[in-house]
């Protein structure tokens, strides 16, 4: 599955010509434990309503959301999926990302 990814993304970054997911493909390369894991309390200070945040590791639901925020990450926990929401935003996964944004256009590397 994970090879699978992250040849979708190196495929995205040359066919659309976007650096964007050339750079989370090669993030995820790396070893597990070097993947970012970013709680929802650092969207909230990072991210304006209605941005959208990519990360290459796992989203955590430590703290609070006040914004609406599309969120892109290779996985989430549960808490943070309803954090989100209940702020109006929504989580997607890097395939459903590769879809709805593929030249990577209004999207921030988070963590």
């Amino acid at each position: 599955m994970l090879v699978e990814l992250i040849g979708a993304l190196k495929n995205a970054g040359r066919t659309n010509q976007a650096p964007l997911w050339r750079d989370i493909a090669s993030r995820l390369e790396k070893p597990s434990r070097s993947w970012a894991q970013v709680n929802v309390s650092k969207l909230n200070e990072n991210l304006q309503s209605g941005e959208h945040a990519v990360i290459a590791g796992k989203l955590l639901g430590d703290g609070e959301l006040a914004k609406a925020v599309t969120v892109i990450a290779f996985s989430a926990s549960a808490s943070a999926k309803a954090k989100i929401a209940k702020a109006g935003g929504k989580v997607l996964t890097l395939q459903e990302a590769i879809k709805a944004y593929p030249k990577g256009q209004n999207c921030r590397i988070i963590g």
